[in-house]
This record gives structure tokens, C-alpha cells and sequence, in this order.
């Protein structure tokens, strides 16, 4: 038997098909009797509604945002500056009485989803980098974070003079300095950088980070050797510790270590008490994030706080605003022990 639907349930009950819809999403429109009379006949038809995703394809909204994640799910979802962005994206869609759809940047293609939802927030460059040429195409409205697309709006900060503000916070004349990456070149291991070419420099806000580092060193006379140009392929504390352990083993040592994540410079900072050295008199390390974790350790960690919760709720608000414009939002940079 087939299943019944909105048309042959009306003809059945001798009504129209408005006043069935009516009966299920605008109960203002029937008296409490009819709408009953009409519920009742439907369960006993066997039919429990108007198909809600033909209803959202034909009014052109579906209440669901898309965000893509710039990794996998697994990877995305531990990562504590991440987390602290879908909160905020989370907050604000509630608020808006919106719902979130949570998509993988490693996946193969955005056909599965686009009729579905009513676009798309994307934070950071996927790593398949196909989405992006899809994205740049897509019909529906796309909102970056963290990176830029030609024609569509923003929501970032100025990683670049973030990053020089918090190299100049530390840096003296005379230092040797190392600098630990994430995701510079395109390799699956923590390496020094080398020869090889940087990785998707347009979009990258790990490079306009290393632009920033770059731009205070070379105000300070200060250069930075290959060999201590680290690239991390994520910012968790396997890949730092193999970073941080090789780098500090080198003679001499560094005097400063410039971290692109606050995990990875709490990471290089066990590796080297670990190892002696003291914390600020021999290293100065400064960060970038802005995690709850840096206030709990001891020594406390310099860092640039960019505030992630917040940017996501900004998202959010620019996604349904409908604005084109792109946002740069504030970052503080804060002092600590390490420096």
C-alpha cells in the first residue's frame, strides 16, 4: 500500500489541501474542532504531515547552516580553539532559532547537502581543496572564517599584525629564533620547512601569521634559519613534541620560540623545562589562540587572544545578516610568564 500524501489524504477527507496544511503548521487558521477532526482522520490514514524537506525547498530556507570544518570531524571537534568557535555558532543560530549541520573539510564534494541547507559557513580552507572551487561556484550564501573567498564576506582577524605584535612582545635584538608552524608545506609530519614550497599561501592564516613573525624580526635585524622554520601538520602535542624536542637540541638553542597555536607552545614549553631550561631567563615562548588551558599552567603563557566563541557568534550574526562585507574583530595580546 502506498504511502499517503497531502493530495490523496485531502481528496479522501473532502477538504483542500491548504486546510490539511493549515491543520499541521497554522493552527490559528482552523477552529479547535475542525483542526482535531482533521488530525484524528490523518492518523487514522496514516499520514503525519507535509514533507518537511519539499516544504523547505519550495519556501527556499531549511533553517539549517552548514558549517565546514577546515579537517575532519574527529579532529576538528578536539580541538579546543574550534570548539570554542561552534560554541559561539552554536549560541548565536540558537538564539535565531536555527539549527547547525557540522560538514568535514576532508570530505569529496558539498552535493549531498547544498539543497538542504541555506548555506554555508566555512572556517578555515578545507583541506580538500576541491570545496573551495565548489564553494566559490555555490548558489547559496557562503560566509568564510579565517581565510578569504573572492566575492564573498569574511569574518577574521589581522592575523598578520597579530602575529607581529606578539614577535615584537619578546623578541630582542641579537636572539636566535625559532619559529613552529602549522601546516606551512604540504607534508603529513612535523619537518623543518626547507626548500619546499608553502603550501596554499593565499588562503593560509598560518602564513600571514609567519608574515607577521618575519616582518618583526627583520625590524630587529634579526633572521630565521631553515633548519629552525618548523612545519606542524596539526597543532596537538605529538607533532609539537617532535618539533619542540629536535629544536631545543640544537647548539646553540634558540632564545625564542615563536608557537602558532597555544597548544603547541604549552607542548614546547613541557619539552623544555623538561630539558632545564629556564623559562623566561633561557627561552621566551609566545603563543597564539587565547585557550583557558594557557591560565592553569604554570609558567603562564604569553598569547594572542582572538577570542574564538565570540568570532563564532559574529559569524553567525554576518551569515544571517546577509551583509556582504568583510569583518576584521578585534584580538588582545596578553602577557604572561613566559616572556
Amino acid at each position: 500500500m502506498s504511502k499517503p500524501t497531502l493530495k490523496s489524504v485531502a481528496k479522501a477527507l473532502g477538504v483542500s489541501t491548504a486546510t490539511i496544511s493549515n491543520a499541521f503548521n497554522r493552527p490559528d487558521q482552523l477552529s479547535l474542532a475542525l483542526r482535531e477532526k482533521i488530525l484524528s482522520a490523518c492518523a487514522e490514514l496514516g499520514y503525519d504531515g507535509p514533507n518537511k524537506a519539499a516544504q523547505s525547498l519550495r519556501k527556499g530556507s531549511s533553517g539549517i547552516v552548514a558549517v565546514i570544518l577546515s579537517d575532519s570531524l574527529e579532529y576538528m571537534v578536539s580541538d579546543p580553539v574550534a570548539s570554542q568557535f561552534l560554541q559561539g555558532v552554536a549560541r548565536e543560530l540558537e538564539r535565531q532559532s536555527k539549527h547547525l549541520l557540522l560538514y568535514s573539510g576532508s570530505a569529496d564534494n558539498l552535493d549531498s547537502i547544498t539543497d538542504f541547507v541555506d548555506g554555508f559557513i566555512c572556517y578555515g580552507a578545507p583541506r580538500n581543496l576541491k570545496l573551495i572551487e565548489q564553494l566559490k561556484r555555490c548558489p547559496k550564501r557562503v560566509l568564510t572564517v579565517d581565510f578569504d573567498l573572492p566575492g564573498r564576506p569574511s569574518v577574521n582577524i589581522d592575523n598578520e599584525q597579530a602575529a607581529y605584535d606578539s614577535a615584537m612582545a619578546v623578541l630582542k635584538p641579537g636572539d636566535r629564533v625559532a619559529v613552529l608552524g602549522l601546516r606551512l608545506i604540504d607534508a603529513a609530519d612535523s619537518r623543518t620547512v626547507g626548500t619546499a614550497p608553502l603550501w596554499d599561501n593565499q588562503s593560509s592564516v598560518s602564513h600571514r601569521r609567519l608574515d607577521g613573525y618575519q616582518r618583526a624580526m627583520q625590524q630587529l635585524g634579526l633572521t630565521l634559519s631553515n633548519e629552525l622554520l618548523w612545519h606542524l601538520p596539526e597543532s596537538n602535542q605529538a607533532c609539537a613534541e617532535t618539533a619542540a624536542k629536535a629544536v631545543l637540541s640544537q647548539s646553540p638553542a634558540p632564545t625564542v620560540l615563536l608557537c602558532m597555536s597555544d597548544l603547541i607552545a604549552l607542548s614546547a614549553m613541557r619539552v623544555a623545562l623538561g630539558l632545564g631550561l629556564r623559562i623566561p631567563e633561557q627561552l621566551r615562548v609566545v603563543g597564539f589562540d587565547g585557550i583557558e588551558e594557557t591560565l592553569r599552567y604554570h609558567p603562564t603563557l604569553s598569547s594572542v587572544w582572538q577570542f574564538s566563541d565570540q568570532k563564532g557568534e559574529a559569524a553567525a550574526r554576518a551569515f544571517q545578516s546577509g551583509q556582504d562585507d568583510n569583518q576584521l574583530l578585534p584580538y588582545e595580546l596578553r602577557l604572561g610568564e613566559s616572556s
